[in-house]
């Protein structure tokens, strides 16, 4: 009942500003409706053409009548409305009309039929249900209230110039943010939504808004508001004189998701660049620093802001610069990459070992390097390892890592200060056992492999982690087995442990890492493949369209033509089919874009190829190249990511696509896919017809940047050997013996 003022209000501005009738109609309806006895409320215009009542708006209508609609006719019904001005719903059923069949068959004898014209043309009605039970003498008095206030309409309400023909969904507020009047955007909005939905439009302080609106008198605008998957802008205007605040709004859904994913992107691209172990750098021609990721304070001790316009070479060792300097430009300018390891100082003065491929940027037109993009590594841990190895022996005691002699029956004999430490046993605790820090199935695989392993090499290597024996976190080490032999001939053996926790997360994070930079290159990948997914989609398309057509000329021949039932039939098959076949190319390219953490499961290796193969069919056909696939059934399974897996058979492929197109010019060429197995392992080849590589390219081409295409980045082959070494295998590049290049992944049986 409290919105009924309300509703009147709304439909009587509108009426006034002469919106469309529809509007106007809808409007008086949902006002009605406000009564609690009103069950349903109907407006109808007369249509002097049809001789019938005919419903207005986009509201709940009545179902048609009975009998042939082209004698369908209520002109008895007009007459007795415009002598009597309204009748009882049960009077206009019995009437031989148009309109009473329609009641009969929605069930409504309840209620009166009004004449109400809302225009000055052709005369209307208002048709209102009520419920059972309630009396109808108050109708009278509704409809001598509607009719007066259409008559004196022009005088009841207060002029809304900024509300009255605002193309906005628009609302007018009172001081207390009670709604006064809606405009016939914001009503077209609501649709069939009751009317005090509107204020779950507005932003949750509107209440607030409208009072600071008022006290502050000024505007309010860009306040956000969220309504399911909706977002809309509302901006509040203050009346000051009238104590009430005029609220629009704009439809700003598609512009607030846009700007919210870009952000989203920028997020996670300076994510993996803020938090990637690597140092990616940018410099100038004579080795200046432009930029640098964060990496640089954890690597150099230095900020970004500390290396612009510091020149590299400066942090290089004394003795290397030179030449490093030289070599590094030298290679740039002829090949336009460069991979050195050399020695640079931390800004604590000690020297690290660094491992730095580069990647030269060209002016389009003139060919100049203009720019140099770096990314270091620090391999000091490698090569510091590699040292310590050979110092091992002589250095046991004061060895920061956990070292431990023991003997085949698996006693310990001895803890250096670093193992004690790391078991949580004090100096003069006793020895525990060997099964006391190291799990049982360690420990079975050194009793059954270790022991004969150290005696035969010298070595043997085992990840695992070490437990202290009074409980507590245990340490995740790389264990090594070391034999030796003492002065006098006897035999004696170490363990020697390296803290991995470290280890463990920046691998973790270098997983990551890859797996974002893997997505990347689908996406890339994808969009060099769009002509050839269009046509792929398109010709099933195509031939739907084709077979729709066909089936509705035998259609229409269905009296004439005895076969055309069983063609129509033929062609509804063939439609199937040919849907069914774009729904798997989509289906197929959903799964190739799949973002997440890797899914190591058993895949079957002939499956993968085939969807790679699938994926590159286009543009392999373009360029005249078949792919001939020898892929048995039979394989035995693999362990891997299957978005990965068929993101680097997809790379091969089409880079064999590219030899070939280069050295087969407009003429046909082949490439041989073929998998197999071998001594514990599955083999993927990939050979192409193209000019094939020599042996200085060869031992290149896994280098990151480093690509003989002219707009390639040298990527795709680095990352597809990182991919397939995470999965335990190997990628490796040879000369084929027919010619041309042979690419071979190898991955080891389930």
């Amino acid at each position: 009942m409290t919105q009924t003022p309300v509703r009147l209000h709304t439909w009587l501005r509108l009426q006034r500003e002469g919106v469309p009738l529809g509007v106007r109609a809808d409007a008086l309806c949902r006002a009605v409706r406000g009564c609690p006895e009103v069950r349903q409320a109907f407006y109808l215009s007369w249509q002097p053409g049809a001789r019938i009542y005919s419903h207005e708006g986009g509201g709940q209508q009545l179902p048609p009548g009975q009998g042939d609609p082209l004698q369908a006719s209520d002109e008895a019904l007009a007459a007795r409305l415009a002598a009597e001005g309204r009748l009882g719903l049960d009077q206009v059923r019995q009437l031989e009309c148009w309109l009473a069949g329609r009641l009969r068959r929605a069930g409504i004898s309840h209620g009166q039929a009004f004449a109400l014209s809302l225009d000055a043309g052709p005369p209307g009605m208002l048709l209102v249900e009520v419920h059972e039970g309630v009396s109808l003498d108050w109708l009278g008095w509704v409809h001598e209230l509607l009719t007066t206030l259409l008559g004196s309409i022009n005088g009841l309400l207060r002029a809304s110039p900024l509300l009255g023909q605002d193309p906005q969904p628009s609302l007018l507020l009172d001081a207390e943010a009670r709604p006064l009047e809606l405009n016939a955007a914001l009503l077209t909005l609501l649709g069939e939504q009751p009317l005090e939905h509107a204020l779950r439009l507005l932003p949750v302080n509107h209440v607030a808004l409208v009072r600071a609106c008022l006290d502050q008198a000024r505007a309010i605008e860009g306040v956000e508001a969220q309504c399911g998957e909706r977002v809309l802008i509302w901006t509040y205007i203050p009346d000051a004189q009238e104590r009430r605040v005029l609220a629009r709004c704009r439809e700003a859904t598609a512009q607030i998701l846009t700007e919210r994913e870009a952000a989203r992107a920028r997020r996670l691209y300076r994510l993996i660049t803020e938090n990637t172990t690597d140092l990616i750098s940018r410099h100038t021609p004579d080795g200046r620093f432009l930029d640098a990721s964060p990496a640089s304070w954890t690597l150099l001790g230095y900020w970004p802001e500390e290396l612009r316009g510091q020149l590299a070479q400066c942090l290089f060792h004394p003795q290397e610069v030179a030449q490093l300097v030289q070599r590094a430009q030298d290679a740039l300018e002829q090949d336009g990459y460069h991979t050195m390891t050399y020695r640079i100082r931390h800004r604590a003065g000690h020297y690290l070992w660094f491992e730095t491929a580069s990647r030269a940027i060209r002016e389009t037109y003139t060919g100049a390097v203009v720019e140099v993009v770096s990314v270091s590594r620090d391999i000091t841990a490698r090569v510091q390892a590699e040292e310590n190895r050979r110092r091992l022996a002589e250095v046991v005691e004061a060895n920061t890592d956990p070292v431990l002699f023991v003997d085949p029956a698996g006693h310990i004999t001895y803890l250096n200060p670093a193992a004690r430490k790391a078991l949580g046993l004090a100096v003069r605790q006793p020895m525990p056992a060997l099964s006391e820090v190291i799990a049982a199935d360690d420990l079975a695989r050194l009793q059954r492999e270790g022991w004969s392993t150290a005696e035969r090499l010298g070595v043997w290597k085992l990840d695992t982690r070490l437990q202290p024996p009074a409980g507590g976190a245990s340490v995740p080490v790389s264990m090594v087995l070391l034999a030796h032999k003492s002065a006098g001939g006897e035999r004696y053996y170490s363990l020697v442990a390296r803290d991995m926790t470290e280890r463990e997360l920046r691998e973790a994070q270098q997983r990551r890492h890859q797996d974002e930079l893997a997505h990347t290159a689908r996406l890339v990948t994808l969009g060099e493949l769009a002509s050839g997914i269009a046509h792929e989609i398109n010709q099933p398309l195509a031939a739907v369209m084709n077979y729709a057509g066909a089936s509705q000329r035998y259609l229409q021949a269905l009296g004439s033509n005895p076969e055309a039932a069983r063609r129509v039939a033929q062609g509804l098959e063939r439609i199937t089919e040919h849907a069914n076949h774009a729904s798997e190319v989509i289906k197929r390219l959903r799964a190739f874009l799949r973002k997440g953490q890797r899914r190591m499961q058993a895949l079957d290796v002939a499956e993968v190829a085939r969807e790679a193969v699938r994926l590159c069919a286009w543009e392999a056909g373009a360029s005249q190249v078949a792919i001939e696939e020898q892929l048995p059934e039979n394989l035995p399974p693999v362990f891997a990511d299957r978005v990965l897996l068929e993101q680097v058979l997809l790379n091969l492929l089409r880079n064999a696509i590219d030899a070939n197109r280069e050295a087969h010019p407009g003429q046909p060429s082949l490439i041989r896919l073929i998998a197999r197995a071998e001594a514990g392992q599955v083999l993927i080849d990939v050979r192409d017809q193209g000019p094939g590589l020599d042996e200085e390219a060869l031992g290149r081409i896994f280098t990151p940047f480093y690509t003989s295409k002219p707009d390639g980045l040298g990527l795709g082959l680095s990352m597809s050997r990182s991919i397939i070494e995470g999965f335990g295998g190997a990628l490796d590049g040879m000369p084929d013996e027919a010619g041309g290049l042979l690419m071979r992944c190898r991955l080891p049986r389930q």
